[in-house]
């Protein structure tokens, strides 16, 4: 497969509900590119509603890869994507089309980018930290991380059991922090171009909490009793998807419907805060304000500048 080496990847990240997915079809349509998708939880069939996924309906056209390509029941790898997701970006370039890779999820975003080489496992260290998560629950998991590891357990979602054992298995077969075994931020995979998206903190939890609420209106409740169905509740990732996460303890009578919301929208304002600790300190990124009517323009502008930079400097 021969790629051209002119076409530079185009990755927009930034804090969730920001606008980063109207943006990226914008930059699809007018680069002649195709998405692809950076978002843990967009991978996921049938997770729609709660994962604000762009409909087919409402995607022009433009090819979309790494959505819909894992059942519920199955547990999403960073490592897989990192193959599978390259795979995607390389035949992308191959054919001429300019990859744009829209989402949120840090540690995805810089396996793919950064090619982060993941320590290796210990079945018996998985397997203790596995047994605390199964019989304590995933509070007891996230507590233990936090004596030994305190920055991981901070970046990690707290109630996402699987990778907070993950960090733990790290911790304990390096002696190091989780963070030591993440690449160090230089050049990226295939030149590719960063840009970020972000608004005014009080502008973007007004959005979230009008997103949680047309969430709950589409029908998430729905939603999630379809995807018990088919396992949701097997599941080690996506039942602690936030919104998901949710809806199951309001169906298992935990709390009502009301209070569910009120935790979405809190998991997800909480979560908001990790992206933007976690994108703010790569120096790569070029920052725009979702909230501009003419974003659009300006990255176009600030792509095609890079672009010609690189070409200069060739």
């Amino acid at each position: 497969m021969s790629i051209d080496r002119t076409i530079r990847p185009i990755v927009v990240v930034g804090p969730t509900a920001t606008g980063k997915s109207a943006l990226g079809l914008d930059l699809a349509e007018q680069l002649g590119g195709e998405i692809v998708n950076i978002d843990a939880m967009q991978l996921y069939r049938g997770m729609d509603i709660g994962t604000a996924k762009v409909p087919e309906v409402e995607r022009r056209g433009i090819a979309h890869h790494q959505f819909d390509v894992l059942d519920v029941t199955t547990t999403a790898s960073v490592a897989t994507y990192q193959a599978e997701a390259g795979a995607d970006v390389e035949a992308i370039m191959a054919r001429g089309a300019v990859p744009i890779v829209v989402g949120g999820s840090m540690m995805y975003v810089q396996a793919l980018l950064d090619q982060w080489e993941f320590p290796a496992t210990d079945p018996a260290v998985r397997a203790k930290w596995e047994a605390v998560l199964a019989e304590k629950g995933v509070a007891a998991v996230h507590s233990a991380l936090t004596e030994v590891d305190p920055v991981a357990a901070g970046s990690i979602l707290a109630t996402d059991g699987r990778r907070l054992v993950r960090a733990l298995e790290v911790v304990e077969i390096t002696g190091k922090p989780f963070a030591a075994s993440a690449p160090t931020i230089g050049e990226p995979r295939w030149d590719a171009i960063f840009i970020g998206v972000d608004r005014d903190t009080e502008h973007l939890d007004e959005r979230i909490a009008l997103r949680t609420d047309l969430m709950f209106e589409q029908g998430l409740v729905d939603e999630v009793n379809l995807l018990i169905e088919q396992g949701l509740r097997d599941g080690v990732t996506a039942r602690r998807a936030i919104g998901y996460a949710q809806v199951l303890d309001y169906i298992d009578g935990v709390y009502d419907l009301d209070h569910a919301r009120e935790r979405t929208f809190i998991g997800t304002r909480r979560y908001v805060r990790r992206q933007r600790s976690w994108f703010h300190r790569d120096p790569r990124i070029q920052w725009f304000d979702g909230a501009d009517p003419a974003m659009t323009g300006a990255v176009l502008a600030a792509v095609d500048a890079a672009s010609t930079t690189e070409n200069e400097n060739r």
